[in-house]
């Protein structure tokens, strides 16, 4: 074995040491965490009752998807008031006791904030839609005339993400058909103009109302697309362009490389003009202390992503790769070396996330039993690979528990991407039903009530996988994350920011060091393998077993190793 490669995150930052820098933080999606108030839908109260067993997983902070007043047509991120709680979820009173609570217990609290688009019943889209064209009221977002003879065509052929055409024609106030108006998501979500200094200055007020109320972050959702070519002009491949956002991609195919260089400063997408944006913001966060942070949604070619984390714009920017990643040796490594490659120049943290509430749980995507492929091996595996990384690492809520996707009948059904596609595409909610916290079937614990209807239906079989059944099984998926969370917060070899990668001859074996002394060992094989170093086992996902010959390490299993 020979060392080959290796990586160092550049400690040139003023903040290296700041707790974003190496943090674990858990992604709370408050409709499916816990119910507080009995009505079959989680909220802000059930986020509280569960804080005790988040500070007993190990994470640093959690992440909370929005909880802001909406109509719900996308599951919160329609916004039609980002400074305050919607009552389905509880009031501001019970926000402040979370993040006071919170911070008792060592938790710090980022809220996701969406910023590219509103609600259509936000009060501001309510007066545009009552404002003639051309009035400051419009010009808070993308009104246009449309083409055709009486404008009965959308002004160009852009396309939304969810799928079909992102204009929708309104009706003004005579009656008549009239302007266009932009949604790169929903009909119901206008994306707002931040050519408009009226929009960057409410988006300022509304990070200043929550830093007010003690919150130590933020998430920003679709970060990559505030900025607009204003000129609106035809894409070559409007549908390819919409869907260049897709997770399902192997990030190492070519279709997925040539999609995120065709989002570099493209009319949509990855402007340079959205990072005068971003140094505004950063300068606000800057007034309130050096431990507040932003980590930005937007997938983007490793050469562009250092733009959204200089040391002038934000802190973090989400690695989405680990959540196509194969279970794949040779191209894991890939990905691990263009993510920290892509950071390291301006001294940010790397991030990893093996899975989202819009992407497919882990244990799904890597098998979940089809075709004889263990997905829960593998995704227990693909986790101790993550938090042996440098930087931040990303837990959504249930990956811990190692849930699946859920088979959702169609019938109750929520996402509009499901709405959009007519059906062709399923949609994302298999990744949010409400979590299993004891008892053995439906509602397992969520809510109190027994003949509550949960917001979507879970699923029978979750016996094994609450909370408290894995709280007492020491090989359980929630005891291996608390292992390895525990570890990557106190052992000093993963303290450090450098990656030595290790050359054992084997395409199916992943082999890395991190400090002076722990070696990680991926076997991602369906054979058994001898490690290809000697040391004490701190901690691994699957079977192993000691010869003759030395350590073995079972099929799709993660070995972490003190040499």
């Amino acid at each position: 074995m020979t060392e080959v490669d290796h990586f160092e995150n550049v400690e040139q930052d003023p903040e290296q040491h700041s707790w974003w820098q190496r943090a674990a933080v858990y992604q709370v999606y408050p409709r499916s965490f816990r119910d507080g108030n009995s009505d079959g839908l989680g909220d802000l109260r059930g986020v509280i009752e569960g804080l005790p067993y988040l500070a007993s997983l190990g994470v640093d902070a959690i992440w909370l998807s929005p909880f802001y007043p909406s109509p719900q047509k996308d599951a919160g991120y329609d916004v039609s008031d980002p400074r305050a709680v919607d009552p389905m979820f509880g009031t501001i009173e019970d926000f402040a006791e979370l993040v006071q609570q919170a911070h008792e217990r060592g938790l710090r609290v980022i809220v996701d904030i969406v910023p590219n688009h509103v609600s259509a019943s936000h009060p501001w889209f309510l007066e545009a839609l009552d404002s003639p064209p051309g009035s400051l009221q419009r010009r808070r977002f993308h009104f246009l005339d449309g083409r055709g003879a009486n404008g009965e065509l959308p002004p160009n052929n852009w396309e939304s993400i969810f799928g079909g055409a992102a204009w929708t024609r309104v009706k003004e106030a005579d009656g008549t058909w009239g302007q266009w108006y932009l949604h790169l998501f929903d009909s119901t979500q206008p994306d707002l103009n931040w050519d408009n200094d009226e929009v960057r200055a409410d988006a300022l007020n509304t990070l200043k109302f929550w830093l007010d109320l003690g919150v130590d972050g933020f998430r920003v959702d679709v970060a990559l697309g505030l900025a607009k070519d204003m000129t609106y002009p035809d894409l070559i491949d409007p549908i390819g362009m919409s869907q260049s956002l897709r997770f399902d991609l192997d990030p190492a195919s070519q279709e997925a490389m040539d999609r995120r260089a065709g989002l570099a400063n493209s009319a949509l997408f990855d402007r340079d003009e959205v990072h005068d944006i971003y140094r505004e913001w950063r300068s606000l966060l800057n007034s309130y202390g050096s431990d507040k942070m932003a980590v930005v949604e937007a997938w983007v070619p490793p050469e562009r992503a250092s733009q959204y984390v200089s040391r002038d714009t934000l802190h973090q920017i989400f690695g989405f790769d680990f959540l196509v990643v194969p279970w794949d040796a040779t191209v894991m490594r890939a990905v691990i070396e263009r993510a920290i490659e892509a950071v390291a120049t301006v001294g940010a943290p790397p991030t990893w996330a093996l899975s989202n509430h819009d992407s497919p749980r882990v244990v799904t995507r890597l098998g979940d039993g089809a075709d004889g492929l263990n997905g829960l091996a593998r995704a227990r595996a693909l986790a101790l690979v993550a938090h042996a990384l440098p930087g931040s690492v990303y837990v959504y809520q249930g990956e811990e528990l190692g849930l699946s996707d859920v088979q959702i009948p169609d019938s109750a059904r929520q996402d509009p991407v499901w709405f959009r596609s007519a059906g062709e595409q399923k949609g994302r909610d298999g990744g949010r039903v409400p979590l299993p916290w004891f008892g053995t079937e439906p509602p397992y614990g969520f809510t109190d009530r027994f003949d509550a209807t949960l917001w979507l239906p879970q699923p029978e079989g979750w016996a094994k996988s609450t909370v408290e059944a894995e709280d007492i099984d020491p090989f359980s998926t929630l005891n291996l994350y608390r292992a390895s969370l525990a570890l990557r917060h106190s052992h000093p070899g993963l303290s450090s920011g450098d990656v030595v990668f290790l050359d054992t001859g084997d395409p199916c074996v992943l082999a890395f060091q991190r400090g002076a002394d722990v070696v990680v060992v991926a076997n991602t094989s369906s054979e058994w393998i001898t490690a290809p170093a000697i040391g004490l086992v701190l901690l691994a996902s699957g079977p192993i077993e000691t010869g003759q010959s030395g350590l073995r390490i079972g099929p799709d299993t993660t070995v972490w190793l003190q040499t």
